[in-house]
């Protein structure tokens, strides 16, 4: 299963937006959808940052799911 995540970012002076469809397990999604939406989040936006490695004013400003599920904080409790 897929699910589309949105996530609203701060780097270098600019806010921008990522978006993209990235694979879930079925029955973990169905146990917990919010938090293994969270997950899958957090590992993309660690990729995202390592592109942003020089900016030291990076943040998350909103994390979405599926057009309308808010997972920001959720996002944020995720430790590696």
């Amino acid at each position: 299963m897929h699910i589309t995540i949105k996530v609203y970012l701060y780097a270098k002076g600019t806010k921008f937006l990522k978006s993209g469809s990235f694979p879930v397990v079925n029955s973990e999604f169905k146990k917990d959808p919010d938090w293994t939406a969270a997950i899958a989040a957090y590992q993309w936006i660690q990729q995202i940052k390592i592109n942003f490695a020089a900016s030291e004013d990076f943040r998350i400003d909103q994390v979405i799911y599926n057009e309308d599920i808010d997972i920001t904080e959720l996002v944020e409790k995720v430790k590696p």
